[in-house]
């Protein structure tokens, strides 16, 4: 039997829980999960972390799970998931409003190549107002994100808008003013 590898794409910026929940998730179905990291050569929305540190994050909130692994790409994502191999685009859906713009990507993805198909996973309840927009914005104002994102993210986060190192992830962050 060949081997079933889904793609699980995004920007990850930064990587939190509901992203980690559907590698998991997705790594139990399939017998091998690539978790491709976009690399923005010409972004069209703000992005806080380069690629190599994404990747880096999420290989450290993985902690070595077997059947997964992380890389970057550019390009189209149907593109790419042809290159590695596989035949399934793993995609998360949190709220409503993420069905019309994740149901239009399947279609034009479909339509460039129709041997890939798009799997929706619905988030877990817990998670549905995760994003990393809102995780960044949080992170930003000095708000503790660290019941949102892994302890290598939080700290990521924390140094790079507030210049902190580790010990200061030992106390709350206050909000700023």
């Amino acid at each position: 039997m060949p081997k079933r590898t889904a793609l699980y794409p995004g920007t990850f910026d930064p990587v939190h829980y509901g992203h980690l929940n559907l590698m998991q998730r997705a790594a139990a179905i399939f017998d091998e999960l690539i978790v491709g990291v976009y690399d923005h050569s010409r972004p069209t929305k703000s992005i806080i972390f380069p690629v190599e540190e994404r990747i880096q994050m999420i290989q450290g909130a993985l902690n070595g799970s077997e059947n997964i692994s992380v890389v970057r790409y550019s390009g189209m994502t149907v593109d790419f998931a042809r290159d590695v191999g596989a035949k399934v685009i793993v995609r998360g859906l949190r709220v409503f409003s993420d069905f019309e713009f994740e149901f239009r990507i399947a279609l034009a993805n479909k339509r460039l190549n129709p041997d890939i198909e798009t799997i929706n996973f619905i988030t877990d309840e817990m998670h549905t107002f995760l994003s990393g927009t809102t995780v960044r914005e949080i992170a930003s104002l000095g708000g503790d994100v660290s019941s949102m994102v892994p302890p290598n993210v939080a700290k990521a986060l924390y140094a790079r808008f507030n210049g902190h190192g580790s010990e200061e992830l030992n106390r709350p962050v206050p909000l700023r003013d």
